[in-house]
């Protein structure tokens, strides 16, 4: 889920390698304090032991451990572990990449040993049909659940107090934006101007786009994907998918409502690139590259991608501001299924990569906001910039917009509406021109024919 210019000399690429290095030699001090205390899964292992295994992790989007553009955690844990070796497989599709992970848990075979979980989907991880499929957490692997958000570890424990995932990130919202487009669109460029653009409501920023539309550099469009925007919006209400007893109810929701129309309202409105985020052919992508679009729903875990598909030749363009209303999108786990050859050892390797001193390496290379107490409210975290965002006060932006998070009530099919009303029926509206309440319509059969409630 994850994601990176130098295009303005080499003093002010210099500055940034120096604040790059002093974020991360923070983070390295800082999180060297996190670890003291607790279970031993934050501590550097020493090296063990052992016959040669091979440990499989199962992931989507970007998650930032990766030897290449990551924080090398895999290269780290090899070095203190020799006897272990550790493969990731990735999707982009998110959706996919669960709809597969579900047949593999049905025949308990094809799975990784250790399998990402997206929160959208975790109350169904959790729930009956799967929640005897996982290792517990709580008892295998040394991780200290007392690390992490109290709501993050209730996200992730079924029924009968298993704990099924060791929470990874979390998603507080923002919204990046392109500055040279906002400049050659008459807007402005500095964060705080341009917060205030859109500030308390999505309808601003909205008002917003109507003005970038009218002097918009050739080719380009204020926002993305009305898709994402619906994402971003619900993510800023306190009922979305589910009533306060976890059951759907997402046809008499004020949020999905309020996310809906103002979807709509941008397609209608040609406010969008009419992108489908996280497309297999890379549209999306190269959308980035290509400079497409001004604006994007900002997840912190989306200042990874941007970083990755904007590229180098893009440094330094984009920049981050406080959104219309503080949400919460996404945010992971990490999970190992009860039928892996080394369900220890990947217990180990999940509680090592989700304690808080690796939390804070991911964030201070990907962006992505711990869900660890600890690191989420350390200096090293909240003073933190990337450099690819220059002197962007990234760390503070998202630990400001994390502490406004009150966590929705969920449902085991949200994951799966929200795929139906966005792909199904935002990006119908957007790309096909389909009539709002036919798109609607498409989408209530969808549920009724697909979701078993």
């Amino acid at each position: 889920m994850r994601t990176s210019s130098s295009r303005r000399g080499r003093g002010r690429g210099h500055r940034t390698a120096l604040t790059a290095v002093t974020a991360i030699a923070a983070v390295a001090t800082g999180t060297a304090l996190l670890t003291g205390c607790g279970g031993d899964s934050g501590k550097d292992p020493g090296p063990t032991g052992g016959e040669q295994i091979t440990l499989r992790i199962g992931t989507f989007g970007s998650f930032g451990y990766d030897n290449a553009t990551g924080a090398k955690l895999y290269a780290e844990y090899e070095k203190a572990h020799p006897h272990i070796k550790i493969e990731e497989s990735n999707v982009a599709d998110g959706q996919k990449y669960w709809d597969t992970l579900k047949l593999r848990l049905s025949r308990d075979s094809g799975l990784a040993d250790i399998q990402a979980l997206e929160v959208g989907y975790i109350a169904e991880a959790t729930g009956p049909t799967l929640a005897d499929k996982w290792t517990d957490l709580g008892k295998t692997g040394g991780a200290d659940l007392g690390a992490f958000l109290d709501w993050k570890v209730k996200q992730a424990t079924t029924g009968d107090g298993k704990v099924i995932g060791l929470g990874t990130d979390i998603g507080p919202m923002a919204i990046c934006y392109n500055k040279d487009l906002f400049a050659r669109a008459g807007l402005p460029t500095d964060r705080t101007e341009v917060a205030a653009l859109w500030a308390g409501d999505w309808a601003k920023f909205l008002q917003a786009g109507e003005t970038y539309k009218k002097n918009a550099p050739a080719g380009t469009a204020f926002h993305d994907s009305a898709s994402g925007l619906f994402n971003a919006v619900i993510s800023s209400e306190p009922v979305q998918y589910a009533d306060a007893k976890g059951g759907l109810d997402y046809e008499n929701s004020p949020g999905v409502k309020k996310a809906w129309d103002t979807a709509v309202a941008a397609a209608k409105g040609e406010l969008t690139a009419k992108l489908r985020q996280f497309d297999e052919k890379g549209t999306w992508n190269a959308a980035f590259k290509n400079s497409k679009f001004a604006t994007v729903a900002c997840p912190s875990w989306m200042t990874g991608i941007i970083k990755d598909q904007a590229g180098p030749e893009n440094q330094g363009k984009w920049d981050i501001a406080a959104p219309p209303v503080a949400g919460n999108w996404g945010g992971s786990f990490l999970a190992v299924p009860k039928s892996g050859k080394h369900t220890k050892e990947a217990a180990e390797l999940a509680a090592w990569l989700t304690a808080p001193a690796q939390h804070a390496k991911v964030f201070g290379v990907n962006g992505n906001i711990p869900s660890s107490k600890d690191a989420l409210a350390s200096p090293a975290v909240q003073d933190a910039k990337l450099p690819y965002f220059g002197d962007t006060p990234v760390g503070r932006i998202y630990s400001q917009a994390a502490a406004g998070i009150t966590p929705a009530p969920i449902s085991r099919w949200d994951g799966q509406v929200k795929t139906f009303l966005t792909d199904n029926g935002i990006l119908d509206i957007e790309q096909r021109g389909t009539d709002p309440a036919k798109a609607w319509e498409n989408v209530r059969k969808l549920v009724d024919d697909k979701i078993d409630q």
